[in-house]
């Protein structure tokens, strides 16, 4: 067989393979689906009455996780609807940015092994934001279970004793503290044990993936993206979702009030909040 024809066949397995895949993917999307999403008729006007009132109350914030793909967009959200009277960053480095709209920043530096030497950070702070997180890949179990999990309820717990009444926790699709995947686990477990704490309002938001150009190379994620873009395009929102949507969702939620204490909205909810929302 010459080697045309044998790279003829192997295209046509592929190509019959990745349609196989397809298929069972497109049947498994069927069964996973959301829940009909929370109906949030536009509120564009409202909100910025909303934004407005809330301004007057001169409310201070913190972001964990700025220096993230999704902090970083809670931050930019944040000052966009100039809703918060004083912004706080608390990471494990100073963060470099450019522009007067980030000029009156604070940042916190703290050492997250130690985060009760670094206590004060977490004080006076009406409303926080935690966008956390890393990847067994990069950490290792060990190492994504500690800052997945222990980083971010041990700053929950410092938030809430030094005053913070409302919390935002960017969590991932099919969090279970049950579930035999430890991603889906320990996202499950931080949940649950930071509802725990009893804050006045807690709200989970579980994207799916997350359509991203991330600055560092992860092909398996990339190729990933590029599958649910194509999934997006079609109108499917149960399983993907722009990042930035996730951004917007966190910050004009914040503004919003809720009949229950804790709020979990799922990657449709964050989808309909934000197109409802505005801006």
């Amino acid at each position: 067989m010459s080697a045309v024809k044998v790279l003829c066949t192997a295209l046509g397995n592929a190509t019959g393979l990745l349609t196989v895949i397809v298929v069972v993917i497109a049947v498994v999307l069927k069964h996973l689906d959301d829940p009909e999403p929370v109906k949030y008729t536009s509120m564009a006007e409202d909100m910025k009455t909303l934004e407005e009132n809330f301004r007057q109350q001169n409310k201070s914030c913190f972001v964990l996780g700025a220096s993230g793909e999704t902090g970083r967009l809670v931050l930019q959200e944040l000052l966009e609807r100039n809703a918060f009277s004083k912004i706080t960053l608390i990471g494990r480095r100073q963060l470099t940015f450019e522009g007067k709209a980030y000029e009156n920043l604070v940042q916190e530096v703290v050492d997250f092994e130690k985060l009760d030497d670094y206590a004060a950070a977490f004080q006076g702070h009406d409303v926080g934001y935690c966008c956390l997180g890393t990847t067994r890949a990069k950490a290792g179990a060990d190492g994504f279970v500690r800052v997945d999990h222990d980083y971010v309820l041990k700053s929950a717990e410092l938030a809430k004793a030094g005053g913070c009444s409302q919390f935002h926790l960017e969590s991932s699709r099919g969090a279970d503290k049950n579930s035999g995947f430890l991603y889906l686990k320990v996202k499950g477990q931080v949940e649950a044990d930071i509802e725990a704490l009893g804050f006045d309002r807690y709200a989970i938001y579980r994207p799916g993936v997350l359509l991203v150009d991330r600055q560092e190379s992860r092909p398996t994620e990339w190729m990933a993206r590029k599958f649910f873009s194509a999934l997006s395009a079609l109108g499917s929102t149960s399983m993907s979702i722009p990042i930035q949507a996730v951004a917007k969702a966190m910050v004009a939620n914040t503004l919003l009030q809720p009949e229950q204490k804790t709020e979990i909205l799922e990657n449709k909810d964050i989808d309909s909040l934000t197109k409802n929302a505005g801006k």
